[in-house]
This record gives structure tokens, C-alpha cells and sequence, in this order.
């Protein structure tokens, strides 16, 4: 079908309009591209450029057509490519040639950057909230939980005592970032392309900030080559969904290494695994797995995306078509990792017997060894070097650090005292982190009631 013009003299073949379809895909814009067409058209009879009972048979008709397509009684065909077409097609089906007044001072340049915009404002929103409720089920299992120990690491190596709640509310605070970034993304592409027309704007009298209004944006844009040509708000967006997917693909590998035999911290509700095909008494952590798999993607839709606009001349060029598929399987991706993990989370068992033995190695109080040094006036390298002695002492031997006597840990730390000897218990060494953002049990207990105040209400 001819629907843009009598510019060619032969139909598109078989072959290209299967290879240049974007229906596939990008059929799920259809409520936006409606959105967008009922404020144009209300604007176009406004402006004395449409009768105004055109524009209410169109405004009345595009609702029957979203109503048809939401029931699932609506016909796509490639031949008509894309979602523009085949609502303008449906429009003029039914109202002939009155219906293609609906595109009157507009391209499908500036049209398509509109109905992103108004998706991806909308996806933002949802995203937001599951991260919302993701923080609360962290937030839940830490308050449930608000005295267990385990060993913290660096290196994949076991370092210092933490809290178990402390260890959750860091993945808190990075959510937490990554809804203020897509809160920043949101507030960015909140600007109204439409009215740019293919690249120059147009000769008719439209009136932009009509249409800004009746669609909720907070202005309108200044430049109509930059409103059709460039996807920064897309790549933007798929950016924070990357940071969002890297940060759940780390707490993902945390909870991996946790249901290890070799950890043992931890196992996840049966619903959230899987067995071995071949081994029957496999219990497989594959909702994290495939976490970690599908961070790859989204990191795929981002490299897709830069890749794609990095060479494109002004304005507008076909490639932009294929941005949608980046940008549509980043959200679907997302939204999957924000379904599946606030329950995962809600169900989760510990073993705190298990936890607290790893975190009793009195080796892992080795710094706060150093740090009674320094408190008496010991510089710290001087410190650091004297404990590293005691350590090495003490493995020369067979001995754990909280096995020697105090003249035998004087050999090394001149120092010591009877209070030394004391330093050596997990619960103690939590305790005295008590400052601002440290691990202490004070220290956590504020920030779990700082983040059940701030999430409360989130479903």
C-alpha cells in the first residue's frame, strides 16, 4: 500500500518489506503513538489547520483502535512496516480521506521520537518502583536479621567481621542510585519533539507548546535536526539499566558463592532453582545465573546502541529504527530481573551458625590489632608491620592468632597488653565500627530504619 505518496513508480518486493519492517517490534508503541496522534490532532483543529469535527472523529477512532489492538482483534502486515502506518491506515479505513488529515504538519521522524519519549517515560516510572520494592525486600531481610555476623572480603579473601545486614544495605544504596539515575534519564528526554517535522519543522502554524501540555512535558525542544537525529535520551537510559543489571549480577554472585558447599551461608527457595539433568542431588542456584547472562545482554543493547549512532550524519537515517530493539530488550530484561528477585530475597534462609563460625577466625581481627597500636600512639605502617609479624608467627606455628600468650604475642608487638588478648571476638569487633556508615550495630540499625521510613509504602 502506497500510504506516503506517488513518489515510485513499483511496489517494494517481497523481500525488502520483510527486511525493513519494524512491526514486529515496535507494534507494543502503539498506545503512545495514539497518546501522541489524539494531542496532535486536537492541537492541528486548535490551530484552524483540520475542521474541528475531523479532529473529533479521529481523537474518537484512534480509542476504537487502541481498544481493538489491546483486545488483540487488530491486523498486522508488514507491508504496512510499521506501527504509524497501520494506525493511519486503520484511521483512513474508516473515515477516508479525513482520516489522513491526522498527519498534517508532522514526519514519522518527529512522531517516532515523541512515542519513545512517552514509552520510556512511562517504563521509567515501573522501573523505578520494582527498584523500590527490590530495596524493601533487601531492607526487610536485614531487619530481620540485624545481628548476624559473617566475614566480609576483599580479594574473594576473608577480611574483616561485618554484618550481615550491612553486606544487604550496600546493594541497597547502590539501587538507590540506580533509580536517581533513571530519575535523571526521565527528567532529560521529558522534552516534546514533536512539531520538528522530518528535520526542518514546518510551514503550517502549529502550536508546540499546546501539544507539550496536553502530553505532560516540560518543554519543547529548541532544535528540530537534534529532536529527530539523536537517541542520547535511549542510550541514556539503556546506560542505567546496564549500572542497574551490573549491580544485580554482582549481588547475584554473592549469592552464588553463599549457596556453595564451601560457603554455606545461605539457600534459596526451591522455587528459585533448579536440579541437574544428570545429577539428582544438584540444587542450582539458576535464577542468579542466569542474572549474570542476562547482564551481558543488556551490556549487548548499550554497545548496540553507541555502536549504532556513532556514524550517522545529521538528520535523521534508517539505522534509528533498530534502536527500538536495543531499548525494548533492555526494559523486558530489567523488568524480568525486578519480577523474579524481591521474592527470591522474601524467602531467603540463613545459616547463621554457619556465618558466625567463618567470621570467628580471630584472624580476621588482625586490624583491629593494628588499630589498638595506633591508638596508643603507634604509627600505623609501624603497626601494620608489627601485626603482619604476629600473623606470620603464629601460621610458622600451626597456632591461631587467639592461641598465643601475651608474651608470645610480645615477641612481635612489644606493645601488647592484657586488653590484647581480649580483641579476638567477632561481636566486639563489629561493635566499636560505630561511625557513620560503618558496620557497628548501632550504625546498621539507623540505616534499617532509615530505608523502612524511606521505602515505606512501596508494594
Amino acid at each position: 500500500m502506497a500510504l506516503w505518496g506517488g513518489r515510485f513508480s513499483a511496489e517494494t518486493s517481497g523481500e525488502v518489506a520483510r527486511y525493513s519492517e519494524s512491526i514486529s517490534f515496535d507494534r507494543r508503541l502503539y498506545r503512545w503513538d495514539i497518546e501522541g496522534s489524539r494531542a496532535h490532532v486536537k492541537m492541528l483543529a486548535a490551530a484552524g489547520i483540520i475542521p474541528q469535527e475531523t479532529a473529533e472523529a479521529i481523537r474518537a477512532e484512534l480509542l476504537r483502535i487502541r481498544d481493538k489492538i489491546d483486545a488483540g482483534d487488530f491486523k498486522f502486515d508488514i507491508s504496512l512496516e510499521d506501527i504509524h502506518m497501520h494506525i493511519e491506515s486503520a484511521l483512513i479505513g474508516v473515515l477516508g480521506a479525513e482520516g489522513a488529515r491526522v498527519h498534517s504538519g508532522r514526519s514519522r521522524n518527529d512522531q517516532i521520537a515523541l512515542d519513545l519519549r512517552l514509552y520510556l517515560r512511562d517504563e521509567i516510572d515501573l522501573l523505578i518502583h520494582g527498584i523500590r520494592r527490590f530495596q524493601k525486600s533487601l531492607v526487610g531481610m536485614a531487619a530481620e536479621h540485624p545481628e548476624v555476623i559473617m566475614p566480609g572480603f576483599t580479594h574473594l579473601q576473608h577480611a574483616q567481621v561485618v554484618l550481615f545486614a550491612h553486606h544487604l544495605l550496600a546493594y541497597v544504596e547502590m539501587l538507590d542510585r540506580d533509580a536517581s539515575r533513571l530519575a535523571d534519564c526521565r527528567r532529560r528526554l521529558n522534552v516534546m519533539p514533536l512539531g520538528s517535522g522530518a528535520l526542518a519543522g514546518s510551514t503550517l502554524p502549529l502550536d508546540r507548546e499546546m501539544v507539550r501540555a496536553e502530553l505532560g512535558f516540560d518543554a519543547v525542544t529548541r532544535n528540530s535536526m537534534d529532536s529527530v537525529a539523536d537517541r542520547d535520551f535511549a542510550i541514556e537510559f539503556v546506560s542505567a539499566l546496564a549500572v542497574f543489571a551490573m549491580h544485580t549480577s554482582r549481588l547475584s554472585e554473592d549469592l552464588i558463592l553463599w549457596c556453595s558447599q564451601e560457603f554455606d551461608f545461605i539457600e534459596l527457595d526451591d522455587a528459585f532453582c533448579t536440579g541437574s539433568s544428570l545429577m539428582p542431588q544438584k540444587k542450582n542456584p539458576d535464577v542468579c545465573e542466569l542474572t549474570r547472562g542476562k547482564t551481558a545482554r543488556v551490556f549487548g543493547s548499550l554497545t548496540a546502541l553507541l555502536t549504532l549512532c556513532k556514524g550517522l550524519p545529521l538528520t535523521y537515517n534508517r539505522d534509528l529504527q533498530e534502536d527500538k530493539i536495543a531499548v525494548f530488550d533492555a526494559c523486558d530484561t530489567a523488568e524480568q530481573i525486578l519480577a523474579v528477585y524481591p521474592p527470591m530475597i522474601d524467602t531467603m534462609k540463613l545459616k547463621e551458625e554457619n556465618m558466625r563460625r567463618a567470621a570467628s577466625d580471630p584472624a580476621l581481627m588482625a586490624t583491629d590489632i593494628a588499630e589498638q597500636l595506633v591508638k596508643m600512639g603507634v604509627p600505623f605502617r609501624t603497626a601494620h608491620h608489627r601485626v603482619g609479624s604476629f600473623v606470620k608467627w603464629c601460621r610458622e606455628r600451626g597456632r591461631r592468632l587467639d592461641e598465643t600468650t601475651l608474651a608470645e604475642m610480645r615477641e612481635t608487638i612489644p606493645e601488647a597488653t592484657e586488653e590484647f588478648l581480649g580483641l579476638f571476638d567477632p561481636e566486639s569487633s563489629v561493635a566499636k565500627r560505630d561511625l557513620v556508615g560503618g558496620t557497628g550495630f548501632a550504625q546498621v540499625a539507623k540505616q534499617i530504619s532509615f530505608w523502612q521510613k524511606a521505602l515505606a509504602g512501596e508494594a
